[in-house]
């Protein structure tokens, strides 16, 4: 072995110039003489001695960093002579055997023997970090025996993480028979949704946050939004149009195919299927969860028809083909089961009136005559006496039909759990008199009370609310329940604006314009009206205001508060109150929910 390299020699005639100056100095001491004479007469000669100022260390930085310095530097090195040995000195030959193996054999040597990936990676040993930071689990191909050491919720995201869209059945069989199913029930709610008696993985855990498209580029949230249409869409029928989804959402194609593929099959001129069959065993053996996923996708349903401009629709329809549980109940339906239940209970109601006039009777009889002798109704008691006619059970279709608009409905519970005697459950609780008499203790009832502790927070939060988002806010909360909860019995929407009014809120007639977009339940709008703090009267007299007009200018709703509550307002009041009630759109102030942007 021979190693070879190359020195490179600058030239320097420095040599040269030396013997010029000699040469030069020799001439010069010719023509004037070497007399020592002449020397001893030359002239004393003035000499001037100058002091240099003392440097600074920038200066000193700039001195040593300049050429000038550098070119005098390299002038004084050294030089080092360098002795030559040519390619077949015997000195080169010399130095040449230390560079070979001196032993007998290069076997022995068994570093030298090595094949390339062992000597790679003795040049480069893995760390013990790194083998601590491999995952557990690969994320395509999963090993069941080291998924089960992971906790089960971790278990259940890998698993919908890969699978995408799964029955509940299956869910537990992958899981293992020691596995509670409550657990598994609760734990499948936080990374999937129920769509047709299935579980498809939630959008947000395929499209996690900063992550965007890897064919156009869409950030995260608008891939979750788009594919949570897709799975509404399959809430409401078997097939979906790929064409439909791409015309809404606004995304490529190759997004759109995506979002398909993870739950859909496509059939030849018919759409994308839905993968799975209709799990009706699920629907019946577990209407709470049933219930609560209904109003998760109402929630969603709502977001998606303002972000898209939707056309509102009822949902989730039955699924085509299939028979599940009833989430809306038509307005016939109600009508219908409303005249049979009073039917069924005109005798009932008869002997209940009969029984309260003989308690009437006997309470407001004067002393010493005895009860039910020529004693009428006492005033201010209203008694209906008359049967129930054709015109009485129209009157009452049209009250199931107006009132019993539900919130939401519950599977299990059906119609019949909430009609009372013929009478809305909704009018029952809500405080309406029964034949001409309050209920009594409907106000006292946990549900009542449940209800009522909701409304008041609600409003202690938000002041002004229109009833739309009040059953928004009803529906999130519903959501956040554990199964089985007392308010899943059905509140209507009559039971829910009576808990308002009797909550100490005022329902607030704003004058919307004629050619308003605000639906029936937008244009109702409550208000808290009395919170205890010291701005009550400057919410109060805003709140006046708005009863009037539509919209206000700020002006006007300053001049107003000051005429109304002194001299003394200050901005940081004012702003307050507006910030607490309304919203600033265009120069103008609307109250919170009536603004139609």
């Amino acid at each position: 072995m021979l190693l070879r390299s190359t020195g490179k020699l600058r030239p320097s005639f420095s040599y040269l110039d030396k013997a010029d100056a000699k040469h030069r100095e020799r001439e010069a001491a010719n023509e004037a003489g070497d007399s020592s004479q002449d020397e001893a007469e030359e002239d004393v000669k003035q000499i001037t001695v100058r002091f240099s100022r003392p440097e600074s260390e920038q200066a000193r930085q700039r001195r040593v960093q300049s050429y000038e310095f550098l070119q005098k530097k390299h002038a004084e090195e050294p030089w080092v002579h360098l002795h030559y040995y040519g390619l077949r000195d015997s000195r080169s030959e010399h130095e040449r055997q230390y560079l070979l193996c001196q032993g007998s054999s290069g076997v022995e040597n068994t570093e030298l023997v090595k094949s390339p990936s062992e000597y790679l990676m003795m040049l480069m040993p893995p760390s013990q970090e790194e083998e601590k930071d491999k995952p557990v689990a690969p994320s395509n191909v999963l090993s069941m025996a080291q998924l089960r050491t992971l906790p089960l919720a971790d278990q259940i995201k890998i698993l919908m993480k890969n699978v995408k869209v799964m029955p509940f059945a299956n869910l537990m069989s992958l899981l293992g028979p020691s596995i509670d199913s409550v657990a598994v029930l609760r734990g499948i709610q936080k990374v999937a949704m129920l769509v047709q008696g299935n579980w498809v993985v939630k959008s947000d855990i395929l499209y996690p946050k900063d992550s965007s498209s890897p064919h156009s580029g869409v950030p995260a949230e608008v891939l979750c939004r788009g594919r949570d249409f897709v799975m509404w869409k399959f809430t409401q029928s078997r097939w979906v149009v790929r064409k439909e989804v791409a015309a809404v959402t606004k995304l490529c194609a190759e997004d759109v195919k995506d979002f398909l593929e993870h739950m859909a099959v496509v059939r030849i001129n018919k759409g994308w299927e839905f993968m799975l069959p209709y799990d009706g065993e699920f629907i019946k053996k577990h209407p709470d969860v049933v219930q609560r996923q209904h109003m998760l996708w109402t929630g969603i349903q709502a977001k998606l028809e303002k972000v898209y401009n939707l056309v509102k629709e009822t949902m989730p329809k039955k699924p085509d083909g299939q028979s599940g549980p009833v989430g809306l109940v038509s307005g016939d339906q109600r009508v219908q089961v409303a005249k049979r239940q009073a039917q069924q209970n005109h005798a009932l109601l008869e002997r209940e009136l009969q029984r309260r006039k003989e308690q009437l009777r006997a309470s407001s009889a004067p002393p010493g005559v005895p009860p039910g002798v020529g004693v009428g109704v006492p005033p201010g008691v209203r008694v209906k006496e008359e049967p129930m006619s054709e015109e009485g059970e129209e009157e009452e279709e049209q009250g199931a039909e107006e009132d019993e608009r539900p919130v939401h409905t519950s599977p299990s519970g059906g119609l019949h759990s909430r009609l009372a005697n013929g009478l809305p459950a909704g009018r029952v609780a809500g405080g309406d008199s029964f034949n001409g008499h309050p209920p009594s203790g409907s106000a006292g009832t946990p549900v009542a009370r449940e209800l009522r502790a909701f409304v008041e927070a609600t409003f202690q939060r938000q002041f002004v609310l229109t009833l739309s988002e009040l059953k928004r806010l009803f529906n999130l909360h519903l959501a956040s329940l554990p199964p089985g909860h007392m308010l899943f019995s059905g509140i209507s929407d009559r039971m829910l604006q009576d808990t308002v009014l009797a909550a100490g809120c005022k329902q607030i007639l704003v004058p919307f314009p004629p050619q308003t977009a605000a639906s029936p339940d937008e244009q109702k709008v409550f208000a808290l009206w009395e919170s205890g703090d010291m701005s009550d009267q400057h919410r109060q007299v805003l709140l006046e205001i708005f009863s009037k007009n539509y919209r206000v200018r700020r002006n006007m709703i300053q001049s107003r508060l000051t005429q109304e509550c002194g001299e003394d307002l200050s901005k940081q009041e004012v702003d307050k109150v507006l910030k607490d009630c309304c919203v600033s759109y265009g120069g103008m102030w609307y109250l919170k929910g009536t603004v139609q942007s």
